[in-house]
């Protein structure tokens, strides 16, 4: 920048001085003095913005024009001046000229600090001689005043930001910047309702240039705004604040996680309520990016409580959230699933993640033999080859059995067929069943189980056909000692068993049962985890949209089921083992 005439530094010291004059008086004189100087005042800084933005940086102007910073000061602190449209875009314009993108410097940081402060300065409610005298004089209250001047700062604030990138136009400084300057100065006033939409707006700004980024400062003060309730954002801006603040996503995640896990346990309908008012699953099928971040947490929570039902069921409910908002994306938006399951076996994806209501239901058992062949295949060349990789081959089976519970409707399809299939048909549902629950085959113990589980099959099938009831004792006792909280852990999950239970009740239809059913669960205090069964059987059942016999008649079973469980205790707070169901 060349060097500025000598009349325009004298001219700014007399504004200057001027200026100066209007803050020492209060009288009727001086308002009136202020009035008539407006418009040359506007014709002045209309020249100064010129010079302020033909500067290649901060230091520069402001070693030309020493004085710059204070005028600009003096004319924030003026009611008068900040009141007049035409003023308060010019000075406004001027404080985004002087702020620095990367401040070089201890003048440009100093400068953009006290940038800050200057805007905050005009939307507070802080009392001074010049705004009592601005009350009596004009009848205008602080609280009108400083409400008006702060929707009129941000929509002065909107017009400089909806400003079109200019880095193609050959200036020397590019538009975008302003976007930084005024997420800056935003900082204080994020939890004001008056500033929501620029602050919508300072999130919705396309980054399609390296100078449209927003201070770091400014989306941490969003973040913990948010996360307490302060300001609203749509879904559109929050999912930016995600994509711009990492930590924001995953202090949101975490969130949802703590919500769902730490308080009574809702019904499975309830908790996808909670998942999609999350607005997470709609933001990891739009950003397959956002969704490995996510995962990577979901991941991390399941190894350190992979025996915890909640975890479990939260899983399942997310990934179902999230496969149902991808269907919904444009064909060119999506990106391939291999990207969203990148240590995935790709022989595995497809199948895993097709839902049950997309297949045929006289495919399932087909589809569920391969699933179950496969799967036996791979760990169990994987636990042949543990001894010579060490823990490797213990990480590739977490990651299919991650897989398959992210995919667990096909684990209660499963179930559904075991209960009603022969014998000889049971072999691979049984072993899909029990790799689910004991996926680490801890003192391979798998082929003791695999026992466990088809004598559990036959056990329940023999109870709820029984012609008794209450049913004898023996039989009750078998459940007893391995669904009761108080009992010793078993070898086999008390899960797979209440499952078991649950689904020979509804898809079995023995005769009578229904009594014997309410026994069973009264008498091992497993009253919410069966009504919590039975609710999430029934939502399945609903999402295949089924109007045949069998279906209406699974309904009437449910039904029939839910009314014969006592209401008040339906769906207790988990404590102790029961969390873990």
């Amino acid at each position: 920048m060349s060097q500025p005439p000598q009349s325009e530094v004298q001219e700014l010291r007399l504004w200057l001085e001027r200026t100066a004059d209007w803050s020492q008086a209060d009288s009727r004189d001086t308002l009136r003095d202020t009035c008539r100087f407006l418009n040359p005042l506007e014709d002045f800084l209309q020249r100064l913005l010129v010079q302020i933005n033909s500067a290649s940086c901060t230091a520069e102007i402001t070693a030309k024009l020493p004085v710059l910073g204070q005028f600009l000061g003096q004319l924030c602190r003026n009611h008068l001046v900040i009141a007049n449209d035409a003023c308060r875009r010019l000075v406004f314009n001027c404080l985004w000229g002087l702020h620095s993108e990367n401040p070089s410097n201890p003048l440009e940081t100093e400068t953009n600090l006290w940038i800050r402060k200057v805007l905050s300065q005009l939307v507070t409610e802080e009392e001074d001689v010049e705004q009592r005298t601005l009350v009596t004089r004009m009848n205008v209250s602080p609280l009108h005043y400083h409400l008006k001047v702060h929707t009129e700062m941000v929509a002065q604030l909107l017009e400089v930001i909806e400003k079109r990138c200019s880095s193609y136009d050959g200036v020397q400084r590019c538009s975008c910047e302003r976007s930084l300057a005024v997420s800056e100065a935003c900082i204080p006033l994020v939890s004001s309702p008056e500033t929501a939409p620029l602050i919508g707006a300072l999130l919705k700004r396309p980054l399609t240039c390296a100078k449209a980024g927003l201070s770091e400062d400014f989306l941490k003060a969003v973040s913990a705004a948010y996360s307490s309730h302060s300001v609203s954002l749509d879904e559109q801006a929050l999912i930016s604040l995600w994509r711009q603040w990492l930590p924001s996503l995953e202090d949101a995640a975490l969130s949802l996680l703590e919500s769902a896990l730490t308080h009574s346990e809702p019904t499975p309908q309830k908790l996808e309520q909670q998942v999609l008012q999350s607005v997470l699953p709609q933001a990891c099928a739009r950003h397959f990016s956002m969704f490995l971040v996510v995962n990577d947490i979901l991941r991390s929570i399941l190894m350190k409580r992979e025996e915890n039902g909640r975890v479990r069921r939260f899983i399942q409910t997310f990934t179902c959230c999230f496969l149902r908002e991808r269907t919904t994306l444009q064909p060119l938006m999506s990106v391939p699933l291999k990207a969203f399951f990148p240590q995935a076996p790709p022989s595995l994806l497809l199948p895993l993640l097709t839902l049950p209501s997309e297949v045929p239901q006289e495919a399932w058992r087909l589809h569920l033999n391969w699933l179950s062949g496969s799967l036996q295949s791979l760990t169990e060349q994987e636990e042949e080859a543990d001894g010579d990789s060490g823990s490797r081959g213990h990480h590739r089976i977490f990651e299919v059995w991650f897989l398959l519970v992210q995919c667990a409707g096909w684990v209660q399809v499963a179930t559904q067929l075991l209960v009603t299939c022969e014998p000889e048909h049971s072999g691979a549902l049984l072993w899909l069943l029990t790799f689910f629950h004991h996926p680490t085959n801890r003192g391979h113990r798998r082929t003791q189980q695999l026992v466990q589980a088809e004598e559990a099959r036959e056990r329940t099938r023999l109870l709820l056909s029984s012609a008794a009831c209450p049913p004898p004792a023996q039989q009750l006792q078998y459940f007893v000692a391995r669904l009761s909280p108080h009992s010793q852990q078993p070898a086999l999950s008390p899960v797979l068993i209440l499952d078991l239970l649950v689904n020979t009740a509804v898809f079995a239809q023995p005769s009578g049962s229904t009594d014997i059913f309410k026994t069973v669960v009264e008498r091992c205090a497993v009253v919410g985890e069966a009504a919590r069964a039975l609710e999430s059987l029934e939502q399945r059942l609903l999402e295949k949209s089924g109007s045949s016999r069998d279906a209406n008649g699974a309904h009437l079973r449910i039904k029939a089921l839910q009314n014969a469980l006592p209401q008040s205790r339906a769906l207790p707070c988990e404590a102790g083992r029961g969390a873990d169901r």
